[in-house]
């Protein structure tokens, strides 16, 4: 199986912004639909964002709430996470995944992950 890989993670003051990447191989990508999902230190997974192998059709957690905004380049075979806004809360890994729908359930092929710190 292709692995997604992520990068763009970093330490970041509350308020600011942040971009995530995430590169498969051009076959898988292409033909793909990609999300991304998090883990804050102690708690569960939690789904963030979806968006369909043609980038028509986006989902996004309640929480995101307007501030991030997936996208992706198939010509680049590269999905896109832009944060802005973010709060301590938001700290976390950030796994990339792809799968063949912009479910949860669906994107079953995951990354090893970028960490994201947000001070206060």
């Amino acid at each position: 199986q292709v692995q997604p890989v992520e990068s763009g993670g970093g330490l970041v003051q509350a308020g600011g912004s942040l971009r995530l990447s995430c590169a498969a191989s051009g076959r898988a990508f292409r033909s793909s639909a990609m999300g991304w999902f998090r883990q804050a230190p102690g708690k569960d997974y939690e789904f963030v964002a979806a968006i369909s192998w043609t980038g028509d059709s986006t989902y996004y957690a309640d929480f995101t709430k307007g501030r991030f905004t997936i996208s992706r380049d198939n010509a680049k075979n590269t999905v896109f996470l832009q944060m802005n806004t973010l709060k301590p809360e938001d700290t976390a890994v950030y796994y990339c995944a792809l799968g063949d729908a912009p479910r949860p359930a669906n994107l079953n092929t995951w990354g090893q992950g970028t960490l994201v710190t947000v001070s206060s």
